[in-house]
């Protein structure tokens, strides 16, 4: 393996961790917004 191939697969495998934590989060955040958001009262005065 290049040392190009080498620094592309280092790079890609530091990044995947932050990227599957981080659009977790995001996901469970909507999904919770959306839950919350079905009890809410919608009737306007």
């Amino acid at each position: 393996m290049s040392t190009l191939e080498s620094v592309i697969w280092h790079v890609l495998g530091y990044a995947a961790m932050p990227v599957i934590i981080l659009s977790g989060f995001v996901a469970v955040a909507a999904v919770s917004v959306w839950l919350l958001s079905l009890g809410k009262d919608k009737k306007v005065n």
